[in-house]
This record gives structure tokens, C-alpha cells and sequence, in this order.
């Protein structure tokens, strides 16, 4: 017996507040969802569900948290921000890209962290900030 091809692709996420459509773009050089908001030198993707809804969760502004399917354009490498650099393996599934990443669809219906779990994540990241750790740009 031989293996026949699979139409099965790795399907990632993105998450964030602001309102997109199928067909548009995420691209680096736009301010970040994070930090001080500086242009971000990359475009970051997840695997999983639940870093999708952190990232919209956690996302800057003042827009409905969101959940897009995405396709990157380009290749992708694992996220410093979430693996090994900071923790070990890639948990998330987090991943990051220079290239574009097109907005496919929508996620509905999708659950959201606690309003605890949220202030808590909002405090340990405020610490961080507070020790002067930065996100990885390299």
C-alpha cells in the first residue's frame, strides 16, 4: 500500500481587536498589539486555539477581540517570544513571520479566559515590563 496525498494543511490562527476581512493582509512594519506599540518587525501565528484567543485577549485597543484562520505567505520559524528563549519547546505552537499573512476566515463562537485568568495574565505582563524585559525582535 502506498500513502496518498492528504488535502490536510497545518492551520494557524491569529488574534486581535481589529476588524478584518477574508483576502486582507497582516503584514510586518505595522504597530504592535503589544508593549509600546513600536512597528513590529514581524508577523506572529499560533496552531493553537487558546494562544489565539491570549492574543486577542490581550491585544492593545479598544475593538472587539477576534480570532482569524490565516495562511503565511512566507515561512514561518518558532516564536523566541514563547519557546525556547523563554520557555521550553514551543507549548504554543507560536510562531512568527517577516512575509505576510493573509486573513482567511473567521472564528465564531470561540470561549475566552476568565476575567481573572485575564487580570492576572495583564499583571504578570505588567511585571515584566516593570523588570524591563522586552520582546525578542531579533
Amino acid at each position: 500500500m502506498t500513502a496518498a496525498p492528504t488535502p490536510l494543511t497545518q492551520a494557524f490562527f491569529h488574534g486581535t481587536r481589529a476588524s478584518l476581512a477574508p483576502g486582507d493582509r497582516i503584514e510586518a512594519g505595522r504597530p504592535s498589539n503589544y508593549g509600546t506599540g513600536k512597528a513590529a518587525a514581524w508577523s506572529y501565528v499560533t496552531a493553537t486555539l487558546d494562544a489565539a484567543v491570549w492574543g486577542a485577549e490581550l491585544a492593545a485597543g479598544d475593538g472587539t477581540a477576534r480570532i482569524y484562520v490565516v495562511e503565511p505567505t512566507g515561512p514561518v520559524e518558532n516564536d523566541p517570544n514563547l519557546t525556547d528563549k523563554r520557555f521550553p519547546g514551543n507549548p504554543s505552537m507560536s510562531y512568527r513571520t517577516r512575509e505576510p499573512v493573509r486573513v482567511l476566515g473567521e472564528v465564531k463562537g470561540w470561549e475566552g479566559h476568565s476575567p481573572g485568568q485575564i487580570e492576572a495574565m495583564k499583571a504578570h505582563l505588567a511585571e515584566l515590563d516593570r523588570l524591563g524585559v522586552e520582546a525578542i525582535e531579533d
